[in-house]
């Protein structure tokens, strides 16, 4: 059974709800299945190469947004912004890369939702933590608009160095 750190009674989990638990190599085989739109390849890349990306990065915790039994989505928490932001915070804070939900399911709210666990999981699992930081591409404003009303605001930096353009430093206090 995938641990729950959401809901501690996983049993009374309605079949399609929406949750997030960390990647067990039981689920490898299910995530790689997921794809995102052919616009966003250059943006999160190959899950296979997410995936052993995990192995190379001491500290990254590899989650999946699951819906019922199902993998639907994928992110990655590191346990240092410097890897997202290039530079230390004041106060204890994570990076968040990597962020999606399979092309067959997007569309139907599923990112913000995602967004919301994550934020609620990271206060359970990582309650020191402070700030959550990432970087988007300036010119993804569907990702932006998500993660702006999640409470993400402007970092005041510029990433210049992406696959695909500029990136903008979005930052998240965390209670």
């Amino acid at each position: 059974m995938i641990p729950d750190h959401n809901n501690r009674d996983a049993a009374a989990t309605p079949p399609d709800a929406l949750r997030v638990v960390p990647v067990e190599p039981s689920l490898h085989r299910a995530l790689l299945r997921l794809r995102v739109r052919p616009a966003q390849r250059d943006r999160v890349g190959s899950m296979a190469d997410l995936l052993a990306d995990v192995t190379q990065c001491p500290g990254s915790e590899p989650m999946a947004i699951m819906r019922g039994d199902a993998p639907i989505g994928y992110y990655r928490i590191d346990a240092s912004a410097r890897s997202v932001a290039g530079r230390d915070f004041a106060q204890p804070a994570r990076g968040l890369r990597s962020l999606f939900v399979d092309a067959d399911w997007q569309g139907r709210g599923l990112g913000a939702r995602a967004v919301a666990l994550l934020l609620e999981d990271l206060a359970v699992r990582h309650p020191a933590t402070r700030l959550l930081v990432l970087t988007v591409d300036c010119d993804n404003r569907a990702a932006t608009r998500i993660y702006q009303r999640a409470g993400f605001v402007d970092g005041g930096a510029r990433y210049h160095g992406g696959r695909c353009g500029p990136q903008q430093l979005l930052l998240r206090a965390l209670p």
